[in-house]
């Protein structure tokens, strides 16, 4: 049961453990000044004081409106249990999934507990913990500072620099050079995207620009073949869309399966045939694709592509539940 405690008496060593979002908390801090806090804060009760694990965003707004006094709800007295409870929670609430790397993170160097002993306790397997583990690892000091502040777009780098991480090679060096100087920049995450294609595998003088702070010059130098949009026919432009939005959501999904937040029978079910649908036209569409990489390449060469060897007509799969063109921005 909730109780209104002062504001003061809260410890914020796990602030940092938590993301910052701007306009989430310019939105929040409006609610409060109508409606108030509806939702009270959550921590752990230890000796003179209470440890803050959840409700940061509620705090700081309550700080900026001077109030003195908030709800609050513990969530016991043992720090790595409030820890586990608030992991617990948040499985099917608001905690992320770099949010939990960081709280389980703190589990296992200052409270000294193993991978099985923490999967145990939030209910999970060891690949889930491990697999947030393995996330944290791969993150530098500077990443992680920029996606906690708020000043970078955690979605932007599950999906675009850590594939670029592991596919390509690229080092952490570099990845830091590239979130210092587009972070804080307001970009979209389309933007972001674009501009990563163009300093992993761009040329050195797109790179030292980027650096150097001149993000529109190469954003617009990126969608700068968007203006010959007339050279190519209304089929042609249908299908570099198509092609567009067949890349994003692989490497989206590349992702998501892996992600491990999903479980429930329902999803299963409905997800195994699904991917049943998918898998039965891979193959076809590999094919297709490669002998397509391949005419394209030629004719950009200067070469006379041949066709392809396949004619696709009659017996081409539908594809049911095709995806709409608008992927949710994170």
């Amino acid at each position: 049961m909730s109780q209104d405690v002062e504001i003061t008496s809260f410890d914020l060593r796990y602030e940092s453990c938590r993301m910052k979002h701007a306009g989430a908390e310019k939105a929040l801090l409006g609610s409060i000044v109508e409606h108030g806090i509806r939702e009270p804060l959550q921590g752990v009760d230890s000796a003179d004081i209470r440890i803050l694990l959840n409700g940061f965003k509620r705090y700081r707004c309550a700080s900026k409106l001077g109030l003195a006094m908030v709800p609050y709800v513990s969530l016991g007295c043992d720090e790595a249990f409030g820890i586990i409870q608030l992991i617990r929670i948040a499985n099917s609430r608001s905690l992320s999934m770099l949010e939990q790397a960081r709280l389980i993170d703190e589990l296992r160097s200052v409270h000294a507990m193993s991978v099985s002993e923490i999967a145990r306790l939030v209910e999970r397997s060891n690949a889930w913990v491990s697999m947030r583990i393995g996330i944290l690892r791969e993150m530098s000091a500077c990443v992680m500072d920029k996606i906690f502040s708020g000043d970078f777009p955690v979605y932007a780098y599950m999906y675009t620099l850590r594939r670029f991480i592991r596919m390509n090679g690229v080092r952490k060096k570099n990845v830091d050079e590239f979130v210092r100087a587009v972070a804080g920049k307001h970009l979209s995450i389309r933007d972001i995207e674009l501009l990563a294609h163009g300093y992993f595998r761009g040329s050195n003088e797109f790179v030292e620009q980027i650096k150097k702070g001149d993000i529109r010059w190469g954003l617009n130098l990126l969608k700068q073949p968007a203006r010959y949009d007339d050279a190519c026919t209304e089929a042609e432009r249908r299908t570099l869309r198509e092609l567009e939005v067949t890349q994003k959501y692989m490497q989206r999904l590349t992702c998501m399966v892996k992600d491990g937040r999903c479980g429930s029978n329902a999803f299963y079910a409905q997800a195994h045939l699904m991917a049943g649908g998918i898998l039965r036209c891979l193959d076809m569409f590999s094919r297709a694709i490669k002998e397509f990489h391949d005419r394209s390449g030629q004719a950009q060469s200067g070469r006379h592509p041949s066709r392809g060897r396949h004619e696709f007509t009659g017996d081409q799969p539908s594809l049911e539940g095709e995806p709409e063109d608008g992927a949710r921005h994170h």
